[in-house]
């Protein structure tokens, strides 16, 4: 990997936060679309953000098992260019989110063993995502999955880390599984959508951190 990753904050719901995230360097946004998540962005608010912002970052849009023709009415209205399909969506479904929408698509897995991984390989889209398994939650665990299960992955579509974030283990995570991509949501947060403030640019420096050449100290 040459240079940092980029970045991708999650779980916004506020327009104040989206713009910090995007002045601190994000390279996207994520609005989560899925009403059974404690994180969900109000459409109004996703189109507010969107509007803003999309000029300046992908603004991707959150869904799990959603049907195709909301998918595609939700990322028209909102104006999406990343879509991320989190739930149970097979390859056919995610080739005709690209279709329908012309956004970039994202297909996630949430992570137990290397086969969970391996599976990916069947999704030709632009990005592969792997997150933490929760039985009981699709996404926004705040936990960690073992790292050097994305690192034994051998699929040449770039990869966005997830799962468990924070400022002081992203740069770990990146010296382990080399991502494209890291995405953060409950690492950067005051509270479920709310962002603290300290947090989201302390992530960003982190992530500019693990690029960074580590000096070695030489004894006399």
């Amino acid at each position: 990997m040459e240079g940092a990753p980029r970045f991708k904050i999650c779980g916004l719901t506020r327009l104040d936060d989206a713009q910090l995230a995007v002045e601190a360097g994000a390279w996207a946004i994520g609005l989560i679309l899925w009403a059974g998540s404690e994180r969900r962005c109000a459409l109004p608010d996703a189109e507010r953000i969107s509007r803003s912002l999309r000029r300046r970052a992908e603004v991707c849009g959150v869904f799990v098992n959603a049907p195709l023709d909301e998918v595609a009415a939700v990322a028209d209205a909102v104006g999406l260019t990343m879509v991320q399909l989190h739930g149970d969506e097979g390859p056919a479904f995610c080739a005709e989110v690209r279709r329908r929408t012309g956004a970039k698509v994202v297909k996630a897995a949430r992570v137990r063993t290397q086969a969970d991984v391996q599976d990916l390989s069947r999704f030709h889209t632009d990005f592969h995502l792997l997150d933490t398994f929760r039985p009981d939650r699709r996404g926004g665990t705040g936990e960690a999955f073992d790292w050097e299960l994305a690192a034994r992955r051998r699929s040449t579509v770039p990869l966005i880390l997830s799962g468990g974030l924070t400022p002081e283990n992203v740069g770990g995570a990146i010296a382990a599984a080399h991502p494209f991509a890291v995405d953060v949501a409950s690492g950067t947060e005051a509270s479920p959508g709310r962002k603290d403030p300290a947090k989201l640019l302390a992530f960003a420096e982190a992530v500019r951190d693990a690029a960074r050449p580590q000096r070695v100290e030489v004894s006399p």
